[in-house]
């Protein structure tokens, strides 16, 4: 689906609603484990999962000995160019600038207003004195930006991207990559052979990662807590995206109080018309968006420097002293707790620093880095050092210390540019939000929404609509209630710090698991980092009654709701493993399945990594025929942000040759795009079946002709499945074909060859390619009778005994996410008499 000539909706050929998170239980070699032992049964009798299990661990070994060879399908990545991080590279000249407008415009907006407020906030708290107060409060400022912005996320944490994504998922992402650390047990070794997998080649500092890497393995404990922190880290970017916003609209139309006597409602009036006009040109997209409001965020940096270089030269170059860190301690010295309290204000000018990370998926990291030094920067410290020159002879203008320090006769200039920077400052922890809700979303963490891709060239660059109105009512509701910049700037503090310090945690670990580095280079990036931020939340949560408790709350409840739809996800593909279909109630049904094989084509989308989804059996009793041909189509997002195309799908038989039942698994990255288009997917879909039939075949041949006591065709035929989904899946079809008489005849037709035995070897060759070309006639006479999707819909239900915040959890919490976020049937383009649903409710 398409918006404006070039969006295009997240969600691939229909995303299902029950296709969540999804999780697998395996062992060391990727095997299934079953729990629950010799006490589970398939859905039809009480036979043994022994038999599943190793027929299940044998298809294992097979597809680790023919998967480079079985062929692959994509459907949507075809269509979408820059699907690696060499969309950056090979580019014109021309187009460099362009892009360099773009960072400017998209990733710097947040930073590059924060000298509106941060003297302003400082100086609430610890009110200046005497002109060493402006020293020590400048040189903070100063050392604040140093350490935090530029060497911390500029020159090291930029660089823990993964493959060009940023955010705490991202980290999560290529952590879970090198460790099996991941709540979300579907890591398989085949996930290793992607080609964008890259792990690092083993360093001098081996050893003791592995230590580190074995004992976080081994401790359920270490994995809740590193996920809970990856979500709290989430949430706080989440509530990041509604505070600044506010604080960057109010303090830019509150600079009107200094050029026009002006109340605060009428600051507070046109401050909610901006938000509104702001969140409204959202959807046009970073692209389109991004190369306007360059231009306007590089007049605005320029001004920075130029009125910081003019009130240095008119007011007080002694200012430049506070590049010595004395001065830090002697603003300390002077005013102890005071100081302490306006640690939250110094924080402000460092904001903006996590969505430089989080906004990587829009850039490369060296167009981030370079524009950063070379303008960013320089512009930033001339202008806080203006300010300071500015205060040092006016001690009484601290409330609007920025506009006050603006020559009268540039105020209406710089007071217009200010506020479009500010709208764009606005726009980045926005675009920031998008990416990580894009994120949890593909792994599992977050309710299914709709997201629209704006941008052809760039895959990372999105819009989710329900979020951005989301995003703008909670704003409102800030601003209308809390419109003092004080206490928004606490609120302000609380949400980044909450994000920073997180990130610090996650790149300590990148740097010991997969960086491999020095271990004293390591402690020391924790302890220095996380020693600084947990000084600052100590600031910060000092004053947290000030009314900044607000974005706390709301923190709190999306981290609730990422976490409640993880834990019921889970639960709910634990259960449907453990009630998995037996095989050998398929073999015992026979090729007919015990009921009547209409010609046609049957997709059935399920979430098993491996054996019968228990809704199988349920179409089966429900139905009063099935497909001639079914095909298991199962989704697994792999901790990549990006999977080849030619890597994408595999293809395996389910059962004996006679069933004509198949399994499709297709592997995505959280980057991946995948686009509607349903008849372009049936045409591939069956294309590559074939291909796959043909390659078979031929692996056949040779394994005959190497050895004629080859592995029984029983063998072979057992389910081919190694992949668990994770995430939406595809949907088309047409209605169910029952008109159709003799379909015994029609099936039996295909598999009349299989078991004819023959004389010699040539005669055998000569019976296979006539099973080969009987099972592709098969193929395409039930493509022509139709391909039907069959959807099935599960939920789960707590038991009676369970205990009440179980029932509470799961009956209530769970299934109002599950009801309200985005249905399968919502993204599938195609009609709904194509379609075939059967809900199926299991008990926890």
């Amino acid at each position: 689906m398409t918006e404006e000539g070039s969006e295009r909706e997240n969600g691939g050929l229909g995303s299902m609603d029950s296709m969540e998170s999804r999780w697998v239980y395996q062992d060391e070699e990727g095997s299934e484990i079953d729990n629950e032992g010799d006490d589970q049964r398939g859905v039809g009798g009480n036979e043994s999962p022994q038999r599943d299990s190793e027929d299940e661990d044998n298809a294992e070994q097979r597809l680790i000995r023919t998967g480079p060879r079985i062929d692959s399908f994509d459907v949507e990545a075809l269509e979408v160019p820059g699907a690696h991080r060499s969309d950056f590279e090979d580019i014109s000249l021309g187009r460099r600038i362009i892009l360099a407008f773009q960072t400017l415009g998209v990733v710097f907006g947040d930073v590059g207003t924060s000298p509106l407020y941060t003297f302003s906030v400082m100086f609430s708290k610890a009110p200046v004195n005497e002109n060493e107060d402006v020293l020590g409060a400048l040189s903070l400022v100063l050392y604040t930006l140093i350490l935090i912005s530029l060497i911390k996320y500029v020159l090291i944490v930029l660089w823990a991207n993964d493959d060009g994504e940023g955010g705490t998922f991202a980290l999560y992402s290529l952590i879970c990559r090198h460790a099996k650390v991941s709540l979300l047990p579907n890591q398989l070794p085949s996930d290793a052979r992607i080609s964008s997998f890259r792990l690092k080649v083993p360093s001098a500092e081996l050893e003791r990662s592995l230590k580190i890497k074995e004992r976080l393995e081994a401790s359920l404990t270490l994995k809740r807590l590193l996920l809970m922190l990856v979500l709290a880290g989430t949430s706080m970017v989440i509530a990041d995206g509604v505070v600044t916003p506010a604080m960057s609209v109010i303090s830019a139309v509150g600079g009107l109080k200094v050029g026009v006597s002006i109340k605060q409602d009428h600051v507070v009036m046109i401050s909610v018309a901006f938000l509104i006009i702001l969140f409204s040109v959202q959807k046009y997209g970073t692209s389109k968006v991004g190369i306007v409001v360059g231009p306007a965020l590089f007049i605005w940096f320029c001004s920075l420097g130029g009125i910081g270089i003019y009130n240095l030269v008119k007011y007080d170059t002694s200012v430049l002293r506070a590049f010595n860190p004395i001065h830090i301690y002697y603003f300390f010295k002077r005013n102890s707790t005071k100081a302490w309290y306006s640690l939250g204000g110094c924080l402000l000018c460092a904001t903006g620093s996590e969505a430089m990370f989080a906004d990587l998926c829009y850039f490369s990291v060296r167009s981030v880095q370079l524009t950063f030094v070379l303008i960013v920067l320089p512009c930033l410290l001339l202008g806080y050092l203006g300010q300071a020159a500015y205060l040092m002879e006016n001690h009484a203008d601290t409330t609007q210390a920025f506009f006050s320090s603006v020559p009268s006769g540039a105020f209406w200039p710089v007071f217009l540019i200010a506020n479009v920077a500010a709208l764009i400052a606005s726009r980045a922890m926005t675009t920031a939000t998008f990416s990580c809700v894009k994120q949890s979303t593909a792994l599992g963490c977050f309710p299914r929404l709709k997201i629209i891709h704006t941008s052809r060239k760039f895959m990372g660059q999105i819009y989710i609509p329900v979020m951005n109105w989301f995003l703008l009512a909670l704003t409102l509701i800030l601003v209308c209630n809390i419109s003092s910049i004080y206490e928004i700037g606490n609120a302000y503090g609380i949400a980044e710090l909450g994000v920073m310090m997180m990130t610090t945690i996650l790149v300590t670990l990148v740097m010991i698991l997969i960086w491999q580095i020095n271990i004293i280079i390591v402690l020391s990036f924790a302890t220095i980092f996380l020693g600084l931020e947990l000084t600052f939340f100590s600031s910060i949560l000092w004053s947290v009654g000030d009314g900044s408790w607000i974005i706390l709350v709301f923190a709190v409840v999306i981290f609730l709701i990422m976490y409640i739809w993880n834990y019921g996800s889970k639960l709910k593909y634990e259960t449907e493993v453990k009630q998995k279909m037996s095989m050998d109630v398929l073999r015992k049904l026979g090729p007919e399945l015990g009921t009547v094989r209409a010609p046609g084509i049957g997709l059935l989308y399920n979430e098993l990594a491996k054996g019968v989804p228990a809704i199988f059996g349920h179409f089966l009793t429900t139905l009063p025929a099935v497909h001639s041909m079914i095909i298991f189509v199962c989704i697994k997002y792999v901790p990549v942000s990006v999977v080849p195309q030619s890597e994408r799908f595999l293809f395996r038989r389910v059962c004996a040759k006679s069933y004509h039942i198949f399994r499709c698994v297709a592997r995505y990255g959280y980057k991946d795009v995948r686009k509607e288009n349903h008849q372009t997917f049936e045409q591939l879909l069956i294309e590559s079946l074939e291909k796959f039939i043909r390659r078979e075949a031929q692996e056949r041949s040779l394994e005959s002709d190497g050895d004629e006591d080859s592995d029984s065709e029983e063998e072979h035929a057992v389910s081919r499945i190694l992949i668990a989904p994770n995430g939406s899946v595809y949907s088309l079809g047409i209605p169910l074909l029952t008109e159709f008489k003799d379909t015994s005849k029609f099936i039996s037709e295909a598999s009349t060859s299989e078991e004819k035995p023959g004389p010699s070897i040539d005669q055998i060759t000569v019976d296979a390619e006539q099973s080969l070309e009987k099972e592709l006639s098969f193929l395409r006479k039930a493509k022509e009778s139709g391909v039907v999707y069959l959807l099935g819909h599960g939920d789960i239900r707590a038991r009676k005994e369970s205990w009440f915040i179980k029932k509470l959890v799961i009956n209530y919490f769970y299934a109002f996410l599950r009801k309200n976020c985005r249905r399968g049937t919502a993204n599938l383009s195609v009609p709904h008499s194509h379609l075939i649903q059967v809900g199926m409710t299991y008990m926890v």
